[in-house]
């Protein structure tokens, strides 16, 4: 059995905090946990670029396999979604499909001319790639957009693929999480969500949290990192939380013994 431990400083003495008078209250605010589903469309063409609701990815043949469609955790504030939405999110209400529009700006920034290259063909050619219209690769350590052939060269668009467009997000807050156990769950569900969350079981004190790996997780790719990724999380974001613990448990496997193959009689 392994055990690892994240331990957060913390500087000098905690100090009582005096009563903060509160205006009205409102459903969301900056720092909430909340789940989401949503579905982001350009508006100049009405082309749907990404959901988390997997019908929605099937009918507009986003679907990837191996991808997880579900609400998505996001926590008010922490720029886990575009600026813009996040900024719109405490005007929302839970369980109210909401929808914001959002200019180019604000987005992915406008289209910069100086970012589209000329190169030959035989160059991409030499470089073991067939190139296709719209085909996305990397050249020279950026991602490119094909955007036309001819002539023996390819033109090369090096800007976002949704610089100037104006983006709209369909939102609907699926839930507000209240609970310190709540959000420890969706905080480990975001690192590793190829894991089912129920796996996952951990106990938490007024300053610790311990979090048991089930076994299958701990050969995940990158399950090293997501541990960190986890531990960083839960203490900036429950900053009352200063020490984050991982029980790692290997069982060793039974094994089924071989039967006898019974003896031959000799003549």
């Amino acid at each position: 059995m392994t055990i690892i431990t994240f331990m957060s400083k913390v500087k000098g003495k905690t100090q009582k905090r005096k009563p903060v008078k509160r205006g009205p209250k409102m459903p969301i605010k900056k720092g909430d946990f909340i789940l989401i589903n949503y579905t982001s469309k350009v508006k100049e063409t009405g082309e749907t670029f990404d959901t988390t609701n997997e019908e929605t990815a099937k009918q507009q043949k986003l679907h990837k396999e191996g991808d997880i469609y579900e609400p998505k955790l996001v926590v008010v504030g922490e720029g886990w979604v575009l600026k813009a939405l996040d900024e719109t999110l405490p005007k929302f209400k839970i369980k109210k499909k909401d929808s914001v529009e959002i200019s180019p700006e604000k987005a992915f920034g406008n289209r910069d001319p100086e970012k589209l290259k000329l190169v030959p063909l035989r160059r991409l050619v030499a470089r073991g790639i067939t190139p296709k219209l719209g085909m996305q690769l990397e050249y020279d350590r950026k991602i490119a957009t094909i955007r036309t052939m001819g002539s023996g060269r390819v033109q090369l668009d090096f800007n976002p693929p949704l610089a100037g467009k104006t983006l709209i997000y369909e939102v609907t807050i699926e839930k507000k999480l209240e609970t310190t156990p709540e959000k420890i769950s969706a905080l480990i569900r975001r690192r590793i969500p190829t894991v089912e969350a129920n796996k996952f079981n951990f106990k938490t004190t007024k300053t610790n949290v311990t979090i048991n790996i089930p076994e299958e997780a701990l050969y995940l790719e990158g399950i090293q990192l997501a541990k960190r990724g986890i531990a960083t999380d839960i203490q900036r974001l429950l900053p009352e939380i200063t020490t984050v613990k991982f029980i790692e448990t290997f069982k060793k496997r039974e094994t089924t013994p071989t039967p006898e193959q019974p003896k031959q009689k000799s003549n």
